[in-house]
């Protein structure tokens, strides 16, 4: 019988596990996870009504593996889209909220005349975007980071006000720093198609039209699970034999054996720790990249480095309830983002409840407020009491809230956010190269193709497709492409 040990118990280790079984029941897998509960962090509060999640709240279906894993394991009927009349996000200058122009996609606007009228820019940001139709296209094809490339296209006003604060709020990361090749290459792909993102993203927003697609920032393309995410990490624990999963066992060390993986643990007993260990056919790492340089550095010391050199931030979440007639903004939107220049503790607030209406009780407001982040690292290490101290002020000005919040809860989160920094993409490489030289070995998790819950799916999926292909030959792999062993 193969044998493959899955380390992580995140949604990237259990779509991994779960794919192995899907694809041959007959391989015996064994999930280790060195906290008390699968999931990582994802993670569903159900407390007098609201319902609040620990940390992503939901995930897009236009990268395809999210809503794939919920379709065969039976969810698909319990997804639903954001509330129609509330897909809009607002941007906070100076100390008030503005709507993002109506058709601007996270760099670059499909539409002219919203960004001709939106007050977050001045006159002579404008212009200065608008002068981005004549800037030829950059001549080479290096990586650069996301705020040059923003800079040298649109200029210091947009991205200031418009695109840092968007970028941030989904990698957390120093504009400065962050690879455009490994989050955004489809904006630099558009720039050498068109020579310009204006031309280029009208020309495509014509294409949208003439096929009956939807334009726009497509907020209706975001779903979650109406009883929570947590839901999906149930699900996919349900579809593995109980025997399966490990709690509590933290993996302390992988030894390559002339034949297998001799993997060495903790588990807990009445009398405290002990260490035991088991052998494998394969393994697949489905934890933080640190976590997994630690564990590989006795068995390739450059690959344990490259592991190593990719840096982590923090954030922390603090979701807060009120009485909606406490709350006299009218919230119209699923939530807002703070540009760095606002000078601002706060990175991004989620108006949850507004965003899908079953997560606060009738007459209440769930709100979920974002912070740390490569802006203010520290922040994400700080107790409750202290960020409630820097935020509610805050929000009190920003949503013209009267009095305290009625419940909170607060969800920290440090090192949880790989930072895809300049060259992101050729470490990567240099990772994939190094792994194919031991067989049986595969990562998997946000570090490596992407941040989101789809692509968490996918990294595991793939990992797992990739050792089955090594290990074992059945009717349901063969004649399929074999997957990188990084997922």
């Amino acid at each position: 019988m193969v044998r493959i040990a899955v380390i992580g118990g995140g949604i990237s280790g259990l779509a991994a596990a779960h794919r192995i079984r899907e694809l041959d029941p007959a391989v015996e897998v064994r999930l280790f996870e060195a906290s008390s509960r699968l999931g990582g962090v994802l993670g569903t509060v159900h407390e007098d009504g609201y319902q609040v999640e620990w940390s992503a709240d939901n995930f897009i279906t236009t990268y395809p593996w999210g809503l794939a894993l919920c379709r065969r394991i039976g969810l698909e009927d319990e997804l639903t889209s954001t509330c129609p009349e509330n897909r809009r996000t607002l941007v906070v200058r100076k100390g008030r909220l503005h709507a993002l122009p109506d058709g601007f996609l996270m760099m670059a606007p499909t539409r002219l005349w919203p960004m001709a009228l939106t007050p977050l820019l001045t006159i002579w940001g404008k212009l200065r975007a608008g002068f981005e139709y004549f800037i030829p296209p950059r001549k080479v094809n290096s990586d650069e980071s996301v705020a040059a490339f923003v800079r040298r296209r649109f200029g210091r006003e947009v991205f200031e006000r418009l695109v840092e604060p968007l970028v941030s709020g989904v990698y957390a990361a120093d504009m400065e720093r962050l690879s455009l090749l490994a989050t955004l290459p489809r904006f630099r792909e558009i720039e050498q198609r068109y020579g310009s993102l204006i031309r280029g993203m009208q020309k495509e927003r014509a294409l949208q039209r003439r096929h009956h697609r939807e334009s726009g920032a497509r907020y209706s393309m975001f779903v979650t699970l109406r009883n929570g995410l947590e839901r999906l990490i149930g699900r996919l624990a349900e579809a593995l034999p109980p025997e399966s999963v490990r709690l509590n066992h933290r993996v302390l060390s992988l030894r390559k054996l002339n034949f297998g993986w001799e993997v060495g643990f903790h588990i807990p007993t009445d009398a405290g720790l002990q260490d035991q260990a088991e052998v494998f056919d394969g393994i697949i790492l489905a934890i933080p990249a640190f976590e997994a340089a630690r564990l590989v550095e006795p068995l390739d010391l450059e690959l344990s480095t490259l592991l190593a050199s990719i840096r982590y931030e923090g954030t922390a979440i603090l979701a807060l309830a009120y009485d909606r007639q406490a709350v006299r903004h009218p919230l119209r939107g699923m939530g807002c983002v703070v540009p760095a220049i606002e000078h601002s503790p706060i990175l991004a607030v989620s108006f949850s409840s507004q965003k899908y209406l079953h997560r606060a009780p009738a007459g209440k407001v769930l709100l979920r407020v974002f912070v740390g982040g490569a802006r203010h690292p520290d922040l994400a290490s700080r107790p409750q009491e202290e960020i409630e101290k820097l935020v509610l002020p805050e929000l009190t000005r920003l949503f013209a809230i009267d009095g305290m919040p009625e419940k909170r809860w607060f969800f920290p989160w440090p090192r949880s956010m790989p930072q895809y920094d300049v060259g992101h993409l050729e470490r990567v490489g240099r990772i994939r190269s190094l792994i194919a030289k031991h067989p049986g070995l595969a990562l998997a998790g946000n570090a490596y193709q992407g941040v989101g819950i789809p692509h968490c799916i996918h990294s595991g999926e793939s990992a797992a497709e990739s050792l089955l292909n090594q290990l074992v030959s059945t009717d349901k792999t063969a004649g399929k492409p074999a997957p990188h062993p990084i997922g």
